[in-house]
């Protein structure tokens, strides 16, 4: 029995708002309601690895008659494979929700492996990220038809894939083009991150806050700038600018979209992302300083918002960064045996002290949340 419900059903039987005999009928409804949670998560966890591994088996029977296959064989087989999982999904739906969806987001991977086999069956070589942007368009239609999470999770990941292929083909062999997307894509990661309120929890907003946190310290290392050892062309002024402007405006749209007048913490994010792109590559110290304000800044904004995700993440970010410092300001200027038993002391006590602090700032969410 939910713990929520049957205290509130007390208090108002204390109260005198329902009488006992409704009170009886509301224990019988929600307990008919009620699935044994034991089997939950075992369930779901068996049907995603069921989903990914019955797409690992196809792929790896297709790669393994390829070549016997004629071009239309091949083509069929590329069809075949994209519509057979919707259509399984489709069987699905009411008989088994999970496992519909599960299928449904096999269906919409294999798209994007239907739509690059084509490609190489006709021999296709034009515009490449054009193939993502189709794929890209597969999962709205689906999410659109859908609506659940997994297609969700597709529009997240394969949206800005399509917009980051178009600058990477654009900008090809071009100097800080790699540090414009990674700056554009930490914006927008963080904007995943910041989906998810106390006030709003549905599962789409939870796979967005999932991507956006695992997305986030990779995406800060590419945003960060650095020497340039290759070619020696700049980003050309009209595409510097486009890419800087939809870098910022379509993460910002988009936290408006998630969060209303809340967004305006995502405002401070966005100027601290353009800051980053302003420090330069031969500063030494300057990073890691931007780096660590960054991670306090997000565990202020988890203690702000009662988030205790963030709090993780800006623990997690401020002792990556101690531990980056000290591998590139400190440990080449130690003898072996002492730079290792430096970073063994920096990891037990830098270690325990963030677990302490962060177990201390969780508590106190709980308490303001209770």
């Amino acid at each position: 029995m939910a713990e929520s419900w049957q205290s509130a059903l007390d208090r108002w039987i204390s109260a005198g708002v329902v009488d006992a005999e409704t009170a009886e009928r509301v224990r019988e409804f929600e307990s008919s309601r009620e699935q044994p949670k034991h089997l939950r998560w075992p369930t779901l966890i068996a049907i995603a690895f069921g989903a990914l591994m019955l797409a690992a088996g196809v792929l790896l029977f297709v790669s393994a008659h390829w070549d016997d296959m004629s071009p239309a064989q091949r083509f069929s087989l590329a069809l075949l494979m994209v519509a057979i999982f919707h259509v399984a999904g489709a069987i699905f739906a009411d008989r088994f929700s999970a496992l519909s969806t599960a299928l449904h987001g096999v269906g919409t991977a294999s798209l994007g492996a239907g739509i690059f086999l084509s490609a190489q069956i006709f021999n296709l070589q034009e515009h490449w990220p054009g193939g993502v942007m189709l794929w890209a368009l597969g999962a709205w239609m689906a999410w659109a038809l859908r609506g659940d999470w997994v297609q969700a999770a597709f529009v997240a990941l394969l949206t800005p894939a399509w917009l980051a292929s178009e600058w990477i083909d654009a900008t090809e062999r071009m100097r800080d083009s790699d540090q414009i997307v990674g700056a554009g894509l930490l914006l927008l990661a963080i904007t995943y991150l910041s989906a998810l309120s106390t006030e709003r929890r549905g599962a789409t907003r939870k796979v967005l806050a999932w991507i956006g946190g695992i997305a986030m310290i990779p995406l800060t290392f590419i945003a960060i700038p650095e020497r340039w050892w290759g070619w020696d062309e700049r980003v050309p002024l009209r595409l510097l600018v486009l890419g800087k402007v939809l870098g910022v405006v379509l993460p910002l749209a988009l936290a408006w979209l998630l969060r209303g007048r809340a967004s305006w913490t995502n405002g401070i994010a966005a100027v601290w992302v353009l800051a980053l792109g302003m420090i330069s590559p031969e500063a030494k110290v300057l990073p890691y300083i931007w780096a660590a304000l960054a991670s306090l800044g997000m565990i202020a904004w988890g203690m702000y918002e009662a988030r205790r995700e963030r709090i993780n993440l800006g623990i997690l970010g401020f002792g990556l960064t101690v531990i980056c410092f000290y591998f590139s300001n400190v440990m080449d200027k130690m003898g072996r045996s002492a730079s290792l038993m430096g970073l063994g002391l920096l990891f037990l006590v830098l270690g325990w002290a963030l677990e302490r602090t962060r177990r201390k700032l969780v508590a106190k969410v709980r308490t303001a949340a209770a």
